[in-house]
């Protein structure tokens, strides 16, 4: 603490008192109650959830740590074993008692033998079924806007966080439009948008995410963008433009140390969005502290009809008719099949030929069929 005497006016003097941060975060008053700054007010901490909060944001605790209602006969054995070999050369433990004395030295279970957080996540059997909401959500829309009924492709994806990282990734690459960059229209032409910017991004997402909020990861793809929703906002004074230059914060040390280990594809502490954005430039984040989420938005371009991507052009569009024509109880994967275009660009070019009023849909998607107006 500091004092300095700083005179303002004629017989008048002012006493500055500077009182430094603390290192030992959260601070207790002299009754054991912690204060929370909230503007110029202040208010009591009362919830577990907020604590810990508190906790983890002076490093003293992190939510991977967490005690959770798994055993060890919740662990997905094999999983485990093909792990020690492949990493540690270790074989598996011979007993009960050996596994949990490993899994604590690991930091993978508590002190009574629980499996914490980290180690649900990484090796539990089916960790979705002890922890729900810890999964992934993807839905595909049809143009730049949410809609409540109508998606083009939705799915969720649930497992350890090898497994999720997995699926998602699929799911994105499978959405994308294929550009030819020049090749021959047989081609099979290449993603719009790099696999390694979404295996960055959803690695961060994954890894790096508030586990204190219990809430899914979201995947939301629409015709201009691609936004990967994360629970929790950046903590601590990270920023947006710190994160760019490759400035961290590990909320989540354990899942860190074993993603980096073989696990999901991590190379390190805070380059991933910086290997993402240099990629891909057109990236921007957003951190929503009112809403508790991080959200990175992949902007994607809009692609011309002369043969650079996968977008259906006017020959694919006749195509189309002439199929329908043959066989109109065909399915939009047929189509999809037998153009050499992705479905999404089959439904794109339906939607708008029956707003043009170019074909119509008689009866039900599954047992109905096409009518084409001449």
């Amino acid at each position: 603490m500091q004092t300095a005497n700083v005179a303002v006016a004629k017989d008048r003097l002012v006493i500055v008192l500077t009182v430094p941060k603390g290192l030992d975060k959260p601070y207790f008053d002299r009754n054991g109650v912690i204060w929370l700054k909230s503007g110029a007010d202040k208010r009591r901490i009362n919830s577990k959830e907020e604590l810990r909060r508190q906790f983890q944001f002076s490093d003293q605790f992190h939510a991977d740590q967490l005690p959770t209602i798994a055993g060890i006969d919740k662990l997905d054995r094999l999983r485990f074993r093909d792990f020690l070999r492949d990493a540690y050369n270790l074989d598996y433990p011979r007993t009960d008692e050996e596994l949990v004395r490993l899994l604590q030295n690991m930091s993978l279970a508590t002190e009574d033998g629980m499996l914490n957080l980290a180690g649900v996540l990484l090796f539990a059997e089916r960790p979705e079924w002890i922890k729900p909401l810890f999964i992934a959500k993807a839905i595909r829309y049809p143009g730049n806007a949410v809609h409540s009924t109508e998606y083009l492709d939705s799915e969720e994806f649930s497992g350890t966080l090898g497994k999720i990282f997995a699926d998602s990734l699929a799911f994105i690459m499978r959405n994308l439009r294929k550009v030819q960059s020049g090749h021959g229209v047989n081609a099979p032409g290449v993603p719009e948008i790099p696999q390694s910017v979404f295996e960055e991004l959803l690695v961060n997402a994954l890894i790096h995410r508030d586990y204190l909020v219990n809430s899914t990861i979201r995947l939301f793809i629409f015709d201009d963008r691609i936004e990967i929703i994360s629970p929790g906002h950046l903590p601590n004074n990270l920023t947006v433009e710190r994160i760019r230059s490759s400035i961290s914060n590990i909320r989540n040390p354990i899942l860190v140390f074993y993603a980096a280990k073989g696990l999901l594809p991590y190379r390190g502490l805070g380059s991933g969005i910086k290997r993402a954005l240099e990629d891909l430039p057109d990236i921007s984040f957003t951190d929503d502290r009112e809403g508790s989420m991080f959200i990175a938005t992949i902007h994607r371009k809009e692609l011309d009809e002369t043969g650079l991507a996968e977008k259906t052009s006017q020959k694919s569009t006749q195509k189309i008719l002439e199929l329908m024509r043959d066989d109109p109880t065909i399915t939009i994967a047929d189509l999809a099949l037998r153009i050499g275009i992705t479905e999404w660009a089959v439904k794109k070019q339906i939607r708008k030929m029956k707003a043009q009023g170019r074909i119509q849909r008689i009866g039900p998607d599954k047992g109905g069929r096409w009518r084409v107006v001449d």
